[in-house]
């Protein structure tokens, strides 16, 4: 065990310094608030996250130092509050949009619920832990994260200048998604889409090559590195260039509809055949990486447990309670009642708040409550511990929850509970574990930040506890707006005899939209009224796609699909995706499990070359323009790194460095303008207009000038990164 008695934080225990002040907090929940949002947002579309806690420091700095007398300590208080909307953000993304794929509505105040009770677990589940795991073992758990934003409040302190990188990422990153964005201005295409049709056979059909242009791509590529990007591009080539053309050369012939499809594969576009059957293949990828990523961290897992055990011992035997300010935690007394509380109000929740259709006794949602708790504490133990040796990026988050949802459908398939109101009720359960978790981890980041610099445990921890109330508020919000922002509604023609029984395919009643805007396959499009459709939600049918469609009684046909935002290929949300097939796979049992076991199998022939095998399974399942983008990021750092190494300078390998910074920018620009043009987006759907800013189409709307644009972006990203941040 390393020696703690040499350690001393920069701000002396018996020195006291502002802290816990009322701006520090107020700025930190506008932080939580913003970049809450921003990550629901790019983690909805890229299927990762990216750390929030040094942005926020360096935009705090910033600010506090305008404002006068700004402290370190103050700092390091916004940070905290801030940095847990990102977390919780990123445990309700991975798990909660399950429902949507189960058939369910994103009800907001479930969402809060759940993102509230989650992120207060794993906040009281970490406070017995802190002692033994940041300050016992400061010299054997490094907290990458937490000690490199520590290195920026020290920075800050000292006199460092970062803000102005990250202000310039945000400026031209903001100023090139307002014309990018087409929910906005709209200037030239999003998108840039090349669909190959070679010669008489039709060669490399069914494939396409685009990219998603925007500044959080590529600021996110830079981020984790080329050789992530790398592999998670190789995923994306895989399935876009070489499986989906494989599927139509083979079933072009075909004159009927292929299992999970609903229509003949030559009359398919590339989205289609993605749709159909890329996402099972890429769920059973997703799926398989994240078990074998838990598998290969059981030991470190059962050494957390047990080293987490006895630490919990150790706390409950003092009083919590130390005269000592650098080590007064919030008492034991907080953590047993507070344990408490969160199963009374999930029981109360469940209880009063049902799943429509999942009714269960009031035993039953105690035994729930409880298993909630007993997972959270075991997967917050060995969160914790796990980010402190290999960071919050490589937390293996998935394959936990995919451990929790094992079992808790398990449990319900024994008890003949395996209606899909039932996948909700699990997805409730395995989505609050999520979420302690993911928020442990970045607890555990914010408090090794605050040990190194010297703050107050039991101040931060009530930081953490107000970020978590505060940031869940946008949360649910920008899930719901950018589910409806994101949707299309398309025409099809299919006959549909509602009065006979159609296994897997529900009748929810009339359409309760007064109008929507429909999409023919020629790119024109008309608006309809909505009341005179019938709804229908498919899942699990042979003869309708999972998903949503309005039957015209008129007619007697299927008049439109409605596809959702959430799903679609602009915010695939892959994890949640895969929580949702492996709910299926247990209690309905009706898979495509020839795609899903393709998956499997082309995980571990990755495995096998010595790969890792996430990243790998997360590109196969996003779309090819999401992976393209993320490259471009990723070829952007190896010519940084590159040009250091022909100069003798240092590789990049701090989160602290000019390219770093700018690439935290873009991030944030391309979040918070994405989010701008979602919510233009919806004020257009309620006033009944559309393009209300949008550019009218010129010489410059044209895939080459997308290119071109897309290009001098990344540019910019390479000058930033090689010119050195000012004293």
């Amino acid at each position: 065990m390393a020696n703690t008695q040499s350690f001393q934080p920069f701000v002396p225990p018996g020195e006291t310094r502002p802290e816990l002040t009322f701006r520090a907090i107020v700025l930190g929940c506008i932080f939580g608030l913003i970049f809450g949002a921003v990550t629901v947002y790019v983690g909805l579309r890229a299927g990762l996250t990216v750390a929030a806690s040094i942005p926020i420091a360096v935009l705090s700095i910033s600010l506090l130092r305008a404002l006068g007398r700004a402290s370190i300590l103050e700092n390091n208080i916004v940070q905290t509050t801030g940095n847990a909307g990102q977390s919780i953000a990123a445990g309700v993304i991975f798990t909660l949009p399950a429902l949507i794929f189960l058939g369910f509505d994103l009800e907001y105040f479930r969402i809060f619920v759940l993102a509230l009770l989650g992120g207060w677990l794993g906040v009281l589940f970490m406070i017995p832990l802190r002692r033994q795991l940041i300050v016992e073992e400061h010299g054997n758990l490094k907290y990458p994260e937490g000690t490199a934003c520590a290195d920026v409040l020290l920075a800050g302190e000292r006199g460092g200048s970062f803000a102005s990188r990250v202000f310039l990422g945000l400026g031209l990153g903001g100023l090139y998604t307002l014309f990018q964005n087409a929910n906005i201005f709209g200037a030239w295409p999003d998108t840039p889409d090349y669909q190959p049709d070679l010669g008489s056979q039709h060669i490399l059909k069914g494939s396409a090559i685009r990219m998603d242009a925007v500044p959080e791509y590529l600021g996110v590529g830079y981020i984790i590195g080329a050789r992530v990007a790398g592999t998670m591009f190789a995923g994306g080539v895989f399935s876009w260039l070489v499986l989906m053309p494989a599927i139509y050369f083979f079933g072009s012939h075909l004159t009927g509809a292929l299992y999970p499809a609903t229509k003949p594969i030559a009359q398919m576009s590339p989205s289609e055949l993605w749709s159909s059957y890329v996402r099972p293949m890429g769920a059973g990828a997703v799926a398989a990486s994240g078990l074998i990523t838990l598998f290969k961290t059981l030991p470190t897992i059962f050494g957390a447990l047990k080293a987490g055990i006895g630490n919990l011992r150790k706390s409950a035997g003092g009083s919590g309670v130390s005269d000592i300010r650098t080590e007064r935690d919030l008492p034991m007394s907080v953590v047993i009642g507070g344990s408490v509380v969160l199963v009374a109000l999930m029981w109360l929740f469940l209880t009063l708040k049902p799943v429509p259709g999942a009714q269960t006794g009031m035993l039953a949602n105690l035994a729930a409550s409880l298993l909630i708790v007993v997972f959270g504490f075991l997967f917050v133990t060995v969160s914790s511990r796990i980010v402190g040796l290999i960071g919050s990026s490589a937390n293996p988050i998935s394959g936990m929850t995919i451990a929790t949802l094992m079992a808790t459908a398990a449990v319900f398939l024994v008890k003949g509970w395996t209606a899909p109101a039932y996948g909700a009720l699990a997805i409730t359960v395995g989505g609050v574990v999520c979420i302690a978790s993911s928020n442990a981890g970045d607890t555990s980041q914010d408090l090794k930040t605050g040990y190194i610099v010297g703050s107050t445990p039991w101040k931060q921890q009530v930081a953490l506890i107000i970020g978590v109330c505060i940031s869940t508020i946008a949360i649910g919000g920008t899930l719901n707006a950018m589910n409806r922002a994101l949707e299309e509604f398309h025409t099809m023609a299919k006959p549909w005899d509602l009065a006979a029984p159609h296994d897997g395919v529900q009748n929810q009643g009339t359409f309760t939209r007064k109008s929507i805007h429909v999409l023919h396959a020629d790119k024109t499009s008309d608006d309809r009224a909505g009341s005179q459709y019938i709804l229908l939600n498919a899942l699990g049918s042979h003869d309708l796609a999972d998903g949503k469609y309005l039957y015209n009684p008129q007619t007697q046909n299927i008049d439109v699909q409605w596809v959702q935002g959430i799903g679609s290929e602009k915010a695939a949300a892959p994890q949640a995706r895969l929580m949702a097939t492996v709910i299926n796979g247990i209690l309905r049992q009706k898979l495509p499990w020839g795609l899903v076991l393709l998956g499997v199998f082309l995980v571990i022939a990755v495995e096998l070359l010595g790969i890792r095998s996430l990243s790998f399974a997360v590109g196969s399942y996003l779309s090819i323009g999401t992976t393209l983008a993320i490259f471009a990021g990723g070829v952007v750092r190896w010519m940084v790194d590159s040009a250091a190494k022909k100069t003798g300078e240092a590789a990049e390998d701090s989160e602290i460095s000019p390219g770093s910074l700018y690439a935290s920018g873009l991030i944030a620009a391309g979040g918070i303008v994405g989010l701008m043009g979602v919510g233009l987006k919806l004020v257009e759907s309620v006033m009944g207009k559309e393009n209300l800013v949008t550019l009218p189409q010129t010489f410059l709307y044209r895939n080459s000038v997308s290119v071109v644009m897309f290009i001098l972006l990344a540019g910019s990203l390479y000058y930033f990164a090689r010119k050195p941040l000012g004293k």
